[in-house]
């Protein structure tokens, strides 16, 4: 504090006359030590002798690349991550899908599409504040039953043996927990799948769905061939008969703004999406017919470029993170797709 005060208001020939006496204040062994063990570590550490002239020459890292009998393993030149996933304790680990070497990566994103942008700044806040249930500090849920049932009885075959499902059906449905700003239902996928029974006869119909299929979800699409022959259908063991296109990321977003915006409007008389198309686990599926597919902005501009009796139609299922239909059909709902008739949750 006295030097503070003693700074301005002596002048500056004066403070350079009393520096050196106040930082002489500091005790000459601590300083003398502090300069012995910077020497030490300059001497020792800094020092270093480059390397001869010799060594420099030598050096070559292509010539020895060259004498080496066999390359390295691949290893060391690139990295592939697991096919599958085998635990969590397993050694090998896959990457995150954020790293480039994952098999799940997705470059991106390149844009961000209007709906996509909606959801993030509108949509999202109305869901989870719809959906949100309060819980105030302190509150304990109450005990939930067992899901499975187990075997009563003093059968000795009843011990040990693994328990029964729900009645009334074979599989559980998703736990619901409760909605938070972690878990909002949110679109996580689009799949298109165009059954094309005239294929096994002329492939050109599975030509012209492969490409309509990829010009409207941009996507390179996948053909799959019939498991076993139904004489009524029409269809051959081993015939291709259908194709199927699955987008994720910003093709996700750029469809479901065509098909909401542009396609769905434009069908006559259409109702919406049956309230019953749902398979309790957050995923919504309906289909288009041959002329509702033909109003996707890609095939008008080339109409003439498809036969217009090849034209397929085509189903479309919407892949949500929501656990059951109540909540996918709000999701859906909030982004402009109608429903109609009977629900079930």
């Amino acid at each position: 504090m006295a030097l503070r005060e003693l700074r301005p208001k002596a002048g500056p020939a004066l403070w350079r006359d009393l520096k050196p006496t106040i930082c002489s204040a500091r005790p000459l062994s601590n300083r003398n030590a502090s300069t012995n063990a910077l020497q030490d570590l300059e001497s020792s550490s800094f020092t270093v002798p480059p390397p001869s002239e010799d060594i420099v020459k030598s050096y070559d890292p292509v010539a020895r690349s060259k004498s080496r009998k066999g390359e390295l393993p691949p290893s060391r030149y690139q990295y592939r991550s697991p096919k599958y996933y085998r635990g969590p304790l397993h050694p090998h680990q896959p990457p995150p899908p954020s790293d480039p070497s994952s098999r799940l990566f997705i470059p991106g994103p390149f844009s961000l599409p209007r709906l996509e942008q909606t959801y993030q700044s509108t949509i999202a806040p109305d869901l989870l504040t719809l959906t949100y249930a309060h819980f105030p500090p302190g509150y304990k849920a109450p005990p939930k039953a067992q899901r499975l049932r187990g075997w009563e009885g003093d059968s000795p075959y009843f011990k040990n043996r693994p328990l029964r499902g729900p009645r009334g059906g074979d599989n559980l449905r998703l736990l619901t927990p409760p909605k938070t700003f972690r878990n909002i239902p949110k679109i996580t996928g689009v799949t298109l799948h165009s059954m094309v029974p005239n294929a096994a006869d002329d492939s050109a119909h599975l030509h012209v769905a492969g490409m309509i299929m990829q010009a409207i979800s941009n996507v390179r699409a996948t053909t799959h061939k019939a498991r076993k022959s139904v004489q009524q259908w029409g269809l051959r063991e081993g015939k291709y008969i259908s194709v199927t296109a699955s987008m994720k990321g910003e093709d996700t977003f750029h469809f479901l703004g065509k098909l909401i915006d542009v396609v769905l409007p434009r069908i006559k008389e259409w109702k919406g999406v049956k309230g019953t198309s749902g398979d309790s686990s957050g995923n919504i599926t309906f289909g288009l017919p041959p002329g509702a597919v033909a109003l996707f902005p890609e095939l008008e501009v080339n109409y003439d470029m498809y036969p217009p009796k090849m034209i397929p139609g085509c189903h479309i299922t919407i892949h949500s993170s929501a656990t059951n239909d109540r909540d996918a059909r709000l999701l859906l709902q909030s982004i402009g797709l109608p429903f109609y008739g009977k629900v079930v949750n």
